[in-house]
């Protein structure tokens, strides 16, 4: 066997595995965000999750994969196992957007924006940054911007597609009664640790494949060094999260930890195959921070997310993408931050336009007595736990 043979048949196979990782983040998204609503919704919730990961992979293999990066060539690995990997991270923009908009929004318009988001939106996205690159040599291009897995192109990418829906759709009902932030407790904490756990594993494969090989030393160097920086920072954040919330209340909220622990993981999302091994500590430690801060500031805001999608995803996908333009010498903060930009306002005003329509054609949110009753009776037909008693 040829050396060229070798190394195209390890990187396939460690992209297929890295693949697996990063699809077993559905479930993930699935247990967290069950875990958060009320028992009520649990059923609505699994079900969403199911089909966007059937419907945006489906539609980024019909139309978004060769949108983002021109064709299927690929020399190096099998192109189906770069297609495969690919392909397991788009549905995470629209988990993001959905998981922030649970309980009252309907599973239809929802699998519609999915339908959008993986056909169009994130493609474009990726083609920018990661693919074929339509902006290149315009004022524009923003392919000098370093984001390894998406701190930007993913996780940003899918907190301002939350942002516009939030804004179309508004809060829950009862959520804020006047200048007041009525509490919803989550209904399965033991649900949500093991949602968030499980999203943390498969961060492992999402960054750790993108370094895309793992056939030398200096690639399985790099892959072993992205590997061990991305936990370091979902530690950090984990252990800042707890610090502030018992500082603050003299109570440890498991909830707040976990939404901490994901902070971080966002944040070094963008340059773990940059860093030393200590960096990832700071870079953790303030996307924890922003988290524990971030949640109550978007409730001032009356901007309602159940699972803190908006902090986690958004603001620290803001922070991981300028914090390799501040912690690396070879990449320029302003190429970074042109890049924040340059997304931001693509996929919020392309969004919010999607969304407005859809909106138009099949009402996004569900009236306030099918919030009453419940997603999971209106839009399933079957309740998750109908032995419970549900609540208001």
């Amino acid at each position: 066997m040829n050396p060229h043979d070798l190394s195209y048949i390890l990187d396939t196979f460690f992209l297929l595995f890295a693949m697996t990782l990063i699809v077993f983040m559905v479930p993930g998204f699935a247990m967290l965000e069950a875990g958060i609503v009320r028992t009520k919704n649990v059923s609505a919730v699994l079900t969403v999750n199911t089909m966007i990961y059937a419907v945006a992979s489906l539609m980024f293999l019909l139309v978004g994969y060769q949108l983002a990066f021109g064709g299927w060539e690929n020399d190096s690995v099998s192109k189906w196992a770069a297609f495969l990997f690919q392909m397991a991270f788009v549905g995470k923009t629209v988990n993001i957007m959905s998981g922030g908009v649970s309980e009252r929004a309907r599973i239809i318009p929802l699998l519609l924006f999915a339908v959008a988001m993986a056909a169009v939106i994130y493609p474009l996205v990726v083609n920018w940054t990661w693919g074929a690159n339509m902006l290149k040599g315009t004022m524009l291009d923003i392919s000098s911007m370093h984001d390894l897995a998406g701190s930007t192109v993913i996780h940003s990418t899918g907190g301002w597609a939350l942002l516009a829906a939030i804004m179309i759709i508004g809060p829950r009902k009862g959520r804020y009664v006047g200048s007041r932030v009525r509490v919803i407790p989550a209904s399965n904490i033991p649900l949500v640790t093991l949602g968030a756990m499980v999203l943390w594993i498969g961060w492992f494969g999402f960054n750790g494949g993108s370094v895309g090989s793992i056939a030398s030393k200096e690639s399985a160097d790099t892959v072993a060094l992205t590997i061990m920086n991305t936990n370091t920072a979902g530690l950090a954040g984990a252990i800042v999260a707890a610090v502030i919330v018992y500082l603050q209340y003299k109570k440890f909220d498991i909830t707040m930890i976990l939404n901490g622990a994901l902070g971080g993981l966002v944040a070094i999302t963008a340059g773990a195959d940059l860093f030393d091994i200590y960096t990832p500590i700071l870079i953790g430690l303030i996307g924890g921070a922003l988290v524990v801060f971030a949640v109550p500031f978007f409730d001032k805001l009356h901007l309602d997310d159940p699972v803190g999608a908006l902090s986690v995803h958004l603001v620290n996908g803001i922070w991981g993408t300028i914090a390799v333009g501040i912690f690396t010498k070879d990449v320029s903060l302003a190429a970074q931050i042109k890049g924040i930009v340059v997304v931001a306002i693509f996929v919020f005003v392309v969004s919010y336009i999607t969304i407005f329509l859809i909106n138009k054609i099949v009402t996004f949110r569900a009236e306030d007595d099918e919030q009453l009753e419940g997603m999971d009776v209106v839009e399933c037909g079957l309740e998750a736990y109908p032995e419970f008693r549900r609540t208001i």
